[in-house]
């Protein structure tokens, strides 16, 4: 579904029983609303009502001119909820996706019952330029993502899940290729610039942090240090997962989702 605003549209979906609570997703760079697949079916047969979005210039969602900040991105589903006329809602966020949630535990709390933030950071890596920068310069060559997506699936999936699951491994890695430039480096560079370590203590809503112990950058060091930040901070690890934990162990993933949902409803 496509919700129009002021000259773009954000694409979303939503499924599930009207009554049940709601539970919105938020994709990591260079993916889509597709990357939450493995959980839908089974919150859905919990009695959830299920949200995802796309963010700009990703799957089915305009592509706007850079600057973009995380905070504007956080605005972009205010406006989903405020169209579908959703008061409050679980928030589950990947990477960009964690950050984005961390926006709206600080601006937007009273709207959200907890916060699910995986393989996430809480400022802008020390390296961003630098590794961001090369990457950039190749998607901008080609005005395509085709040269970083294999790189880029290395960093998401080991290599026994692309051997085990050959279809949904080249399904996510054709998403990454097909994400949109202008999208991609606008979010690339909020990613670049954004710093809510020092007010994470200010957010009371119940928190959960979660990674894979093999993400490359979201560690668990790091991932435990911005658990322990926030007032109601919790941590979750998945032994032996990437950067996209909830496609490579998503039994794992959806078990601790629906323990973590039911206990801050």
């Amino acid at each position: 579904m496509l919700l129009p605003l002021n000259q773009r549209t954000i694409s979303y979906d939503i499924v599930g029983t009207e009554t049940g609570p709601v539970v919105v997703f938020s994709h990591s760079l260079a993916a889509d609303l597709g990357l939450w697949a493995e959980q839908v079916p089974a919150l859905l047969a919990a009695g959830y009502r299920v949200l995802r979005t796309d963010l700009r210039g990703h799957g089915g969602s305009t592509p706007t001119p850079a600057p973009y900040t995380i905070d504007l991105l956080a605005d972009d589903v205010i406006d989903v909820l405020d169209a579908l006329r959703i008061e409050r809602a679980h928030f589950v966020g990947l990477s960009i996706g964690g950050m984005i949630g961390q926006s709206l535990g600080l601006r937007h709390a009273s709207r959200f019952k907890s916060l699910m933030l995986c393989d996430t950071q809480s400022e802008s890596p020390p390296d961003a330029a630098t590794f961001w920068g090369p990457m950039i310069e190749s998607i901008t060559q080609a005005n395509s993502l085709e040269p970083i997506a294999d790189r880029t699936m290395q960093r998401w999936l080991t290599e026994d899940y692309k051997r085990a699951h050959p279809v949904r491994w080249k399904q996510i890695r054709d998403t990454v290729a097909g994400c949109t430039p202008t999208g991609y480096i606008g979010c690339a560079g909020a990613i670049g610039n954004f710093n809510f370590t020092d007010r994470l203590s200010t957010v009371k809503t119940p928190v959960l942090v979660a990674c894979g112990t093999q993400d490359p950058r979201a560690t668990p060091a790091e991932s435990r240090r911005i658990a322990s930040l926030f007032a109601n901070g919790n941590y979750a690890e998945f032994e032996g997962a990437k950067h996209v934990p909830n496609v490579e162990q998503p039994e794992k993933f959806n078990s601790v989702l629906l323990q973590w949902l039911p206990a801050h409803a």
